[in-house]
């Protein structure tokens, strides 16, 4: 049985994934654009849908981490072992946010090993629970983990360990826009567009290689140069970048999972 806490946690980073999805617009993601095309439809209704799947395997990976109470192997092997159970039952609802689950994942677990830590602390926690190595994984390689050793990319797993820095700097680009006036959801496209613009995305280096990330990567940092969102010129600046990875079918699949990590942790002080 889970706690009311833990259940709280979970839905925190169900709510995060589903506003995620509900902005736009985002350059090559799914977004509420997608409900008016045909072709793509199907794909937005399945994400919001399975998004909801992931609560039960948050709220079990936030009630490990308050029952064992640090971080140790143990607990590594358990949200390893809680992770893929929620990735099948994900699958059946429809699929999707692998990256997100594990982000979210080793970020719930952190927060209810110290409910009062402030971002820092709580990637320190996620750092230390994902340095431990998950006896329990599938020995065969993951599309992501052979992508990460292809091109020296962090990936997911190197992101967690290094105490998700992209969540930190999408924070901090969340808290300048809106110092600075603007909307949320402005704010909240900058701060996806400042992960997209650093990040050594495994999705695009499988779809699109090291030219791909590049060319996604200077497209990000042309709009925040541009002012960002909230000016016209930024907003131009984005519509072009989005036109231009629909086009090429390019997708930053692993920046939206680590927004949906920014805004959980964004989102605890209300908790």
């Amino acid at each position: 049985m889970t706690s009311r806490e833990d259940d709280a946690l979970a839905q925190a980073a169900v709510a995060a994934l589903t506003g995620q999805l509900a902005l736009a617009p985002k350059p090559g993601l799914p977004d509420p654009r997608d409900l008016d095309a045909r072709s793509t439809r199907r794909e937005h209704d399945s994400l919001r849908w399975s998004a909801r799947a992931l609560a039960p395997g948050l709220a079990a990976m936030a009630a490990s981490a308050r029952r064992t109470g640090e971080a140790t192997p143990v607990l590594r092997a358990e949200l390893g072992a809680i992770g893929r159970c929620t990735e099948h039952s994900v699958g059946l609802a429809g699929g999707g946010h692998k990256g997100a689950l594990w982000a979210l994942g080793f970020l719930v677990a952190a927060a209810a090993l110290d409910p009062r830590a402030k971002a820092r602390e709580l990637a320190a926690n996620a750092r230390k629970i994902a340095g431990f190595n998950d006896k329990g994984a599938p020995k065969r390689p993951s599309r992501g983990s052979t992508i990460s050793a292809k091109y020296g990319a962090a990936g997911a797993r190197g992101e967690a360990r290094a105490g998700f820095p992209h969540v930190r700097r999408a924070l901090e680009a969340l808290a300048t826009a809106r110092d600075a006036g603007a909307t949320e959801n402005q704010a909240r496209l900058d701060a996806l567009l400042t992960v997209m613009s650093t990040l050594q995305d495994t999705e695009l280096l499988y779809t699109a290689g090291p030219f791909g990330l590049r060319h996604v990567q200077a497209g990000a940092r042309g709009v925040l140069e541009a002012g960002g969102t909230a000016t016209q010129a930024g907003a131009e600046a984005l519509a072009a970048l989005d036109a231009d990875l629909n086009e090429r079918g390019w997708s930053p699949r692993g920046s939206a999972g680590l927004l949906a990590g920014a805004l959980f942790v964004d989102a605890l002080p209300s908790l």
